[in-house]
């Protein structure tokens, strides 16, 4: 099976997509693991990449395709993939579309966990990290210890970080919305869409997940 996935910051995409390839035995992909793993392991594409990431340029959107085709190339996806997170505009999805087509393979769905605003921004505005040993806290799903203070380092603090407030999380939301909610649209008019909830509880998520795609025992 070779799947897409799509969905906002804070729709717990990521976590769906490590708990759904594992089950089918199949590579979760995502662009910063690939970039990663290409910089450790000095390929050409990675090199070519580490280029742009020391010159402080964003990495081109076609060295980033030339990633997502090595990572096909591996044995380990002969079998098919999960995409998570790319790709994050239409450029990048008719690139995408194009070499799908070169490689004579198919794309069976492009899975959208859909979530409203407000939730979105409840889950990502109650992070909570400690300063020192960066443990994570949620002041609902996790929350911290009433004295404020993390257990595992002393008297260190806990707090919020900067880019989890909520105005940050509403710009993050703009951006995303802008660049990467036409992708909704684009595969839907493919007839590869497939709209999962994703603002109900991460065990009811993978359940609705895995019958949409007849998973289900």
């Amino acid at each position: 099976m070779r799947l897409v996935f799509l969905g906002p910051p804070g729709v717990g995409k990521g976590t769906q997509a490590a708990s759904l390839a594992a089950d089918l035995a199949i590579p979760h992909i995502s662009t910063g693991a690939i970039l990663r793993q290409a910089l450790e392991r000095q390929t050409s594409t990675g090199l070519e990449a580490k280029k742009f990431m020391d010159a402080g340029d964003l990495v081109p959107d076609a060295v980033v395709l030339q990633l997502v085709r090595d990572r096909f190339s591996e044995p380990d996806a002969a079998a098919g993939w999960l995409l998570d997170g790319y790709p994050r505009n239409l450029d990048q999805a008719s690139a995408l579309d194009q070499l799908i087509q070169e490689l004579q393979l198919t794309l069976d769905h492009v899975i959208f966990f859909d979530c409203a605003e407000t939730e979105l921004v409840r889950r990502l505005s109650g992070r909570r990290v400690c300063r020192n040993c960066g443990e994570t806290f949620h002041i609902e799903f996790a929350p911290p210890p009433e004295s404020g203070h993390c257990s595992g380092s002393g008297d260190c603090e806990i707090y919020q970080r900067s880019d989890d407030a909520e105005e940050a999380i509403l710009k993050r939301l703009e951006v995303y919305q802008r660049e990467t909610g036409p992708l909704v649209e684009h595969y839907r008019g493919l007839d590869q869409l497939i709209v999962v909830d994703g603002a109900t509880a991460i065990e009811d998520v993978a359940q609705s997940l895995r019958g949409v795609l007849g998973l289900t025992p």
